[in-house]
């Protein structure tokens, strides 16, 4: 029997994963408050008061900043308070919600980067927008929740020899008790998890993100180029339109 093993959710494009142990969807709005904030580049244009899709190269993010899994961060999603633990390091905490905390927020990672930010870096943000990878594809997919199928990771795991942590994968959602890549095969059919129904939007396709150890922080792989070696694709998870209005909590079954 497949179930949900963990929950994630992300409310700063680029930085670490909030654990949770249930979520509420919505068919309007996908998960609220993940992807929500993004640190735009020096050189993006990006106005809140007519946001556009922009490709994620135009953001801080870990395809091109692996020092970004070296913090530690969360984000109250009540008072939008961003806290940042980095070892060895005293830790920040600034309020996103505020002209104050944005500019200082700033100022921390464009400490932290350096010219890695191409400029002054900028804490963005707009209503009904999320910053998510999808995101230029359409709206539904700019609202899609992400899905991991923990068998695929382990059976990537076997053909590469080492062990790969999950969170590489940023997915919102882990099953557990599918089989290997069965998940590449939801796109255009109906899914229930727990009480919330979804519908199959597309195959994740994988960038040099997953690259990078979460843990370390290192760039210590390559695994788009073995997933397209050993598998034949370069894809690992889903994307999963939400239907209906639900709550998710880790146990929750799956159906196809």
């Amino acid at each position: 029997m497949a179930a949900i093993t963990d929950l994630y959710r992300y409310p700063v494009k680029g930085l670490s994963p909030e654990p949770l142990t249930a979520m509420s969807l919505s068919a309007a709005h996908g998960l609220p408050f993940d992807r929500v904030y993004a640190l735009a580049l020096g050189t993006t244009a990006f106005d809140p008061e007519r946001p556009e899709p922009l490709d994620k190269g135009a953001f801080l993010m870990l395809r091109n900043n692996e020092a970004l899994a070296a913090l530690r961060t969360r984000v109250d999603p009540e008072t939008h308070r961003l806290t940042i633990e980095r070892a060895a390091h005293p830790s920040f905490s600034a309020d996103l919600s505020t002209p104050e905390g944005r500019v200082d927020t700033e100022a921390y990672f464009a400490a932290y980067l350096g010219a890695a930010t191409k400029g002054p870096p900028r804490v963005v943000r707009a209503d009904g927008h999320k910053f998510t990878d999808a995101s230029v594809l359409s709206p539904v997919m700019m609202r899609a929740v992400s899905v991991i199928n923990l068998a695929s990771v382990r059976v990537l795991e076997a053909a590469t020899g080492r062990t790969l942590d999950p969170l590489r994968f940023r997915g919102n959602i882990h099953l557990e008790g599918l089989e290997p890549w069965v998940e590449l095969n939801w796109v255009d059919r109906p899914v229930r998890i727990g009480g919330v129904r979804f519908r199959g939007l597309a195959r994740t396709p994988r960038c040099a993100a997953v690259n990078v150890n979460p843990v370390t922080a290192e760039r210590d792989a390559n695994l788009p180029r073995a997933i397209r070696q050993h598998f034949g694709h370069v894809d690992l998870g889903v994307y999963l339109e939400v239907l209906n209005d639900g709550d998710l909590q880790i146990g929750d079954v799956v159906t196809v």
